[in-house]
């Protein structure tokens, strides 16, 4: 903990660094990782070499317009044609302690334990004495892991729930009385609504006061609701896991996310690579810094936003950024995972009685929801089977389970539909 002279409490000292000092570090670690990576990794050594460019040509956050960007559907071509890390990984890094799977699949090592997390939660209001609920998966993706050691950095103590068991969730919140909740806005809305049905009364029968969210959207109608009718401190996270980690987080202010400075953070024109100005609306690409052995340089997110600049009231001397306006690029986020068009094509064209399909994402609720529209080459087939099985299969690859599968017609489906379609609309 680091107390400032106006006596306000932040996490460590990289929260209030001034613009100078941030400058110079960002910068040298910037000249560090590019001289690491391009020795030992060879991944970016190829993508120097590629560029014609050299180690020395990138000093700044400005110089790495000179590269190109990285995004999720190259990281797994290369994984794929170059297994099992697709050069990613130093040739050094002989003890590799963690592996990740992320939806791809993409494999992804971890460093020991780095802090940055705890930072968000100790923004948030986390604390020792407090009783966290992680409802994000421990099982292949990196989520449950790291927030559980970020949220244990605060001194909190965590609840391992992971995700599913609704009824059990509440039984264990219940319980154990627990304070503070870890998930999707999502699932602590259909948590809510679960334990009303059941009789109780969130507010008397729980002592949850505080909500820390990631991997999918906050709308400003939802958390309204939580914290007008729930009494729920509510704040938000920004996290990509190929990169490393969370990337920007909200204060109380809760206007913009502070970036990490574990990470150089630019906001990009998606077509051409340049960085924006502050205020304009581009891509999020992200360079992590503090694990070399992990060489993935200019990861293209495929996020929208936009840069602040301005001083935030609560002392943080970091730029923010403005919350997530929308998706570039041919992958979207479902209940907290990235589903990529390609991906979701391979998956459903295995199927050999597939002639055209559209994956149609919409919300019920506070719910994303995924059907599946597909016409067949031989409707006589048994429809029911075939929905059962190209779900499952779909849920093996795309880690996501796709809430109706509908047979339709053929004509049904026009020639130009994307097969992709994002209909969610946010406030």
């Amino acid at each position: 903990m680091v107390v400032n002279s106006a006596g306000k409490e932040y996490y460590d000292k990289f929260e209030t660094m001034s613009s100078d000092e941030r400058e110079r570090y960002h910068e040298q670690k910037l000249n560090d990782h590019i001289k690491y990576t391009y020795r030992y990794v060879p991944a970016v050594k190829r993508l120097f070499d590629q560029a014609g460019i050299n180690p020395e040509d990138i000093k700044s956050m400005k110089d790495l317009e000179k590269l190109p960007i990285t995004r999720k559907s190259d990281l797994i071509s290369m994984q794929k044609a170059n297994p099992p890390y697709g050069g990613v990984v130093a040739t050094t890094k002989a003890d590799v302690e963690r592996v990740f799977v992320s939806p791809g699949p993409i494999y992804e090592i971890q460093p020991p334990h780095f802090k940055w997390f705890a930072r968000s939660f100790y923004a948030a209001g986390f604390r020792q004495g407090d009783i966290v609920i992680n409802t994000f998966t421990y099982h292949m993706s990196p989520a449950g892991v790291l927030i559980h050691e970020g949220i244990r950095d605060c001194g909190a103590t965590v609840v391992v729930a992971g995700t599913g068991n609704t009824e059990l969730q509440i039984q264990v919140m219940q319980e154990l009385r627990v304070t503070g909740f870890v998930g999707t806005p999502g699932f602590l809305m259909t948590l809510i609504k679960r334990a009303e049905n059941m009789g109780l009364d969130w507010k008397k029968n729980f002592n949850i006061h505080r909500a820390w969210f990631t991997g999918e959207m906050l709308s400003s109608s939802m958390r309204q609701v939580f914290e007008t009718r729930y009494d729920i401190d509510t704040y938000q996270a920004y996290a990509v896991t190929e990169p490393g980690g969370a990337i920007a987080y909200e204060c109380h202010e809760k206007h913009g996310m502070h970036l990490m400075d574990e990470f150089i953070t630019e906001i990009v024109d998606p077509t051409t690579g340049k960085q924006c100005k502050p205020g304009e609306v581009g891509e999020i690409v992200t360079t992590q810094l503090q694990n070399p052995d992990w060489g993935l340089i200019r990861f293209g997110t495929g996020d929208l936003s936009s840069i602040i600049e301005e001083p935030c009231p609560c002392g943080r001397t970091s730029f923010r950024i403005s919350g997530i306006l929308g998706r570039a690029g041919d992958a979207v986020k479902v209940r907290g995972m990235f589903i990529v068009a390609k991906q979701a094509d391979e998956t459903i064209r295995k199927f050999s009685e597939v002639s055209r399909y559209q994956l149609v994402i919409n919300r019920s609720g506070y719910r994303d929801i995924m059907v599946l529209k597909v016409e067949l080459k031989q409707p006589e087939i048994d429809t029911t089977a075939f929905a059962e099985r190209i779900n499952a299969n779909f849920q093996d690859v795309c880690r996501l389970k796709i809430d109706n599968v509908e047979i339709v017609t053929p004509g049904t489906i026009s020639e130009d539909a994307p097969p992709l379609l994002d209909e969610r609309k946010w406030d």
